[in-house]
């Protein structure tokens, strides 16, 4: 059985060579400017390659987004840790197709969960450069945090350093359960869930 998530409407998987072209383009455009794109072609192209060798070396890496129905790449979304960063990292990375859909906030709720219950992160922050304001709204969606007294990832360019709440122990069925059915009530307003609030 191959390694992915799972949500009401979206998969997250590891990302193939299939998805190289469009991690390319990505990174060649200007909505990639916060991280660390908007650059040549050639330089882009590493970046896709990067990012499928992250996976490799470190065994995880950011999960390639797709609806259920189309394999098509949405975004990047999950953990993220290069040498030399001083903390373990949930980023996103949404295409264009993908903008204003609450897809990044379905996939990093899930990417955050499978983190602390297969990773076993307890701490999780987000890097996020000060003016890209819809990140951090993000951020703050996602129970985050603005700790002014964490690392920097890169001291030569200064970032915002926004932490998840710590986990209380309860990751686990009951949460991943819990996430499940904020997502289906995303989707479906209406719905009336059962069972007992997590908090």
């Amino acid at each position: 059985m191959s390694l992915r998530l799972e949500t009401q409407r979206l998969i997250l998987r590891p990302p193939a060579p299939r998805d190289v072209p469009a991690m390319t383009e990505f990174y060649v455009s200007e909505r990639s400017q916060y991280a660390g794109g908007f650059v040549s072609r050639a330089r882009a192209w590493g970046h896709a390659a990067a990012i499928l060798g992250h996976w490799q070396i470190r065994g995880y890496g950011l999960w390639m987004v797709t609806e259920k129905a189309d394999d098509t790449g949405l975004g990047m979304v999950g953990p993220y840790c290069p040498d030399g960063r001083p903390e373990t990292e949930i980023g996103w990375c949404l295409f264009e197709a993908a903008e204003g859909r609450g897809i990044a906030a379905k996939a990093a709720r899930a990417a955050i969960a499978d983190a602390r219950a297969r990773l076993g992160w307890t701490e999780i922050v987000h890097y996020i450069a000060p003016e890209n304001t819809r990140s951090i709204a993000l951020a703050e969606r996602l129970g985050a945090v603005l700790d002014i007294a964490a690392a920097q990832p890169k001291p030569d360019t200064p970032c915002l350093v926004y932490r998840q709440p710590a986990s209380a122990g309860r990751d686990g069925p009951q949460t991943a359960r819990g996430i499940d059915m904020e997502i289906s009530h995303d989707v479906d307003p209406l719905l009336q869930p059962k069972g007992y609030a997590l908090d």
